[in-house]
């Protein structure tokens, strides 16, 4: 299985993007979202080195919830 990650566009060169997210960074292409205005500071869904999503902070902030669930129960069940 396959997640977008949301991300913070942190600058902008041609069509490729250096995001953030959680303090870890990757350059993702902007091809896909063409013809639709990306700009430093937006929320972005990244998949497989593409942007392919523009989001809310609001949206970014409750996939990174479910994303820290996730991690926690996966960590929780390490032992078992």
């Amino acid at each position: 299985m396959c997640f977008g990650i949301p991300m913070q566009v942190k600058s902008i060169d041609g069509f490729t993007a250096r995001c953030e997210a959680k303090g870890v960074e990757r350059e993702a292409s902007l091809f896909m979202l063409q013809h639709e205005e990306v700009s430093v500071g937006d929320y972005v869904v990244v998949h497989l080195g593409h942007v392919i999503n523009k989001v809310t902070a609001e949206e970014a902030a409750a996939a990174w919830e479910v994303y820290d669930e996730m991690l926690a129960a996966e960590a929780g069940g390490a032992g078992r």
